[in-house]
């Protein structure tokens, strides 16, 4: 008997529990074990509609979206189920809505002017009668400058009104002009920097206005010179290939002719120096010359073993002195033969 009377207490228990864990989730869920009656809509876009989507009346989830298919080749047909206690009428619109900004979508039901007939399940919704959802790519292009004034939280609060309220809920429009004067505020607080930019602006502008005719010079020249580049491509291609082969032969050029450079340059070191070191012979030599040339000539006038003569000479030479041979200094040599045969 005891034994019985636990078991039964933990049955009850079990069933209560069960029963107790189904209800939440059936509450969480919104889930309603009512019949459905299934209908179609063709609509122009559902980009971002999906199976499993929302549908709704007045904001209450009533059924939800079963398929989505290519119809014609440019439209979608998306079927969708209703509750059986919600029926529709043949007046019926159907809207694709954004959910929220993460970019979820659900279907909005809403009743046409005129009382209309019932929508027999497995019913239809024209396109005429269907709306897609807004393009939010241009809608927030078009905000940009003023989302840049508002705060990350400001902006998702502005645009949720925004679209809230192209979509025809009205009782949002207050929040949307509350966002609004907001925005109108911060840029209000804002006005001296916006000042400054546009007396820049302004000052910016005159600038180029009193130059413009120079400007257009510029920007006529410039596209002159583009053309002529543009033209003349393939020869400085040619030129720029050709300008790569000689430097690399030039490269080649004075990687070899670099060692006998320098045994020159060395030899030429060494004999400024010498020169430099015999200065006082050069001089002397440079002075004692036209007496030689003289007895050589005299010699030279007598016999046929040596057949030379000279009648006149001048000229100056140059000798480098100092270490680096940077300086030169100038000798003159100037003589005349006074023989007869230098006479005429």
């Amino acid at each position: 008997m005891r034994t019985s009377a636990s078991l039964v207490k933990l049955v009850v228990f079990a069933v209560v529990t069960v029963l107790a864990t189904g209800l939440l989730a059936a509450t969480i869920g919104n889930i309603r074990f009512v019949d459905k009656q299934h209908y179609r809509a063709v609509f122009s876009d559902v980009t971002g509609l999906t199976t499993g989507d929302d549908v709704r009346i007045a904001g209450v989830r009533v059924g939800e979206i079963e398929g989505i298919h290519v119809r014609h080749g440019h439209l979608a047909m998306v079927s969708f189920s209703v509750q059986s206690d919600r029926p529709l009428s043949t007046s019926t619109r159907a809207t694709v809505r954004y959910r929220n900004l993460v970019g979820q979508r659900y279907v909005a039901l809403t009743r046409g002017p005129g009382n209309g007939n019932h929508l027999a399940d497995g019913g239809m919704i024209p396109l005429a009668r269907t709306s897609p959802a807004l393009d939010l790519t241009v809608l927030f292009n078009g905000f940009k400058p003023l989302f840049r004034a508002l705060s990350p939280h400001d902006v998702n609060q502005l645009a949720m009104e925004i679209i809230k309220t192209l979509q025809g809920e009205g009782g949002t429009v207050n929040g949307l002009l509350a966002h609004t004067a907001s925005l109108t505020s911060t840029l209000a607080d804002r006005d001296a920097v916006i000042g400054r930019t546009v007396d820049n602006l302004n000052t910016v502008l005159g600038t180029l206005d009193r130059r413009d005719t120079k400007l257009a010079q510029l920007v006529v020249q410039l596209q002159r010179f583009v053309s002529g580049l543009s033209e003349d491509r393939k020869a400085i291609g040619s030129s720029l290939a050709n300008i790569a082969d000689l430097t690399d032969a030039t490269s080649g050029l004075v990687e070899k002719a670099r060692p006998p450079l320098r045994k020159d340059v060395s030899g030429l070191r060494r004999v400024a120096k010498n020169v430099d070191d015999e200065h006082a012979f050069v001089d002397d030599f440079l002075k004692r010359l036209p007496t030689k040339l003289d007895t050589v000539t005299k010699t030279a006038t007598y016999g046929s073993w040596f057949n030379f003569y000279l009648c006149d000479f001048e000229g100056r030479v140059r000798v480098p002195t100092g270490v680096a041979a940077k300086k030169l200094e100038a000798y003159t040599v100037d003589y005349h033969s006074t023989a007869a045969r230098c006479q005429r």
